[in-house]
């Protein structure tokens, strides 16, 4: 159950710091660097959302819905 809930918490930083991006965005109008840095660490935590996911299939921890096994 805590690894399901660190999955969804770092899936909402992502959704939070991608929105800050968006404001910097149109803040900045495409003239700082604080659009890049947000991007850049959206990407890093994707990249550790998707490592983590990884993880927890192989070490049994989460599972696939709709597969069937035989």
């Amino acid at each position: 159950m805590l690894f399901k809930l660190i999955i969804v918490a770092l899936f909402v930083i992502i959704v939070v710091v991608l929105a800050r991006a968006f404001v910097s965005l149109a803040q900045d109008r495409g003239r700082g660097t604080r659009t890049v840095r947000a991007l850049s660490w959206r990407i890093g935590l994707s990249l550790l959302l998707f490592a983590l996911l990884i993880l927890g299939y192989f070490m049994g921890w989460i599972h696939p819905h709709g597969i069937s096994r035989p």
